[in-house]
């Protein structure tokens, strides 16, 4: 069973129908015990990095998601929830993540030629990068859906694939039995559908 984290931050509902497209079982959850029994954990999000740690830390999840990735069990963070998983963001302030990617999140407009828009809304091709669990069925060039302000620098030891928006973002990143995504998966067609199924099957 897959849980995707309800901490009142994310698309939990679209989320859940698509993996039940693909076969997955999956619970929306804040009950501690219910992500103990998971195999998998999902942490969506939508909206502002600080108020989304804040809502963590209300519901007792900031620390319950960090203590099961931190022993072991396999994580993916969706867009905002991607972003909560690194050290740290400078979104509106400077707030403190989970530290389960090494990195820092940052304005993307700086990076930007003066004919882009922000946020970046679209669909963009990815640029695979090494090799990645949740990418096992992804193909070199396959279009994803993106909608973000703000975006992962530093973390190129992680880095598992970039969309080019006037300048390489960081996409989807992967450091052991943890994974995120700076794009929606769930509403990504079929390349996104084969990302989710990728991580349900995903043994670390």
């Amino acid at each position: 069973m897959i849980a995707i984290i309800d901490y009142g931050a994310g698309n939990l509902f679209s989320l859940k129908s698509s993996l039940g497209i693909i076969g997955e079982e999956a619970e929306i959850t804040r009950d501690r015990e219910v992500l103990r029994k998971a195999d998998h954990l999902i942490l969506p999000g939508v909206g502002a990095f600080g108020d989304a740690v804040k809502k963590l830390r209300e519901t007792g999840m900031f620390d319950a998601v960090k203590a099961e990735a931190e022993a072991g069990k396999p994580l993916m963070g969706i867009c905002l929830g991607m972003q909560l998983l690194f050290d740290r963001s400078f979104e509106y302030g400077t707030h403190d993540g989970l530290g389960l990617i090494h990195g820092e999140i940052r304005d993307i407009s700086p990076m930007l030629p003066e004919n882009y828009d922000v946020p970046h809304m679209g669909w963009n091709s990815l640029h695979l990068i090494g090799k990645c669990p949740i990418l096992r069925d992804t193909r070199e060039g396959d279009y994803v859906y993106f909608v973000h302000s703000f975006a992962g620098f530093g973390c190129d030891e992680d880095l598992r694939a970039t969309a080019d928006y006037g300048f390489p973002v960081t996409a989807v990143v992967q450091h052991e039995n943890v994974c995120g995504c700076q794009f929606h998966p769930e509403k990504s067609g079929a390349a996104g559908m084969k990302i989710l199924k990728a991580f349900a099957d995903w043994k670390p």
